[in-house]
């Protein structure tokens, strides 16, 4: 529950962080990796193992969607509720990398 909890506190903290003045946009990149398919569990439907896609966003979340859902969620699956899971898991892998990478 304490893990759901961060992961939605980490989406929502993402939602503020727009371009500013000096940036056009936010790039990401997601790749279905063994790591990220780790993360996310069954719910992404036969993915394409080891590509991977750039998407360019107005915010890390709307870059972060764009590519988790053009990757790693881009199988609808018949389950209801699983592609909204899987794209809510794979987004917050994304920004948990992207702020990684700010840091180090």
């Amino acid at each position: 529950m304490k893990k759901r909890r961060a992961d939605e506190q980490r989406l929502k903290s993402a939602r503020g962080r727009e371009k500013s003045s000096d940036e056009i946009f936010v790039c990401e990149r997601v790749c279905t990796s063994k790591r990220m398919l780790k993360k996310v569990g069954a719910l992404s439907k036969d993915p394409t193992i080891d590509t991977c896609v750039t998407v360019c966003g107005v915010s890390e979340l709307d870059a972060c969607a764009d590519a988790c859902a053009r990757t790693v969620c881009v199988n609808q699956h018949q389950v209801p509720n699983w592609n909204d899971i899987c794209l809510r898991r794979c987004q917050s892998e994304c920004l948990r990398l992207s702020r990684s990478f700010e840091t180090s």
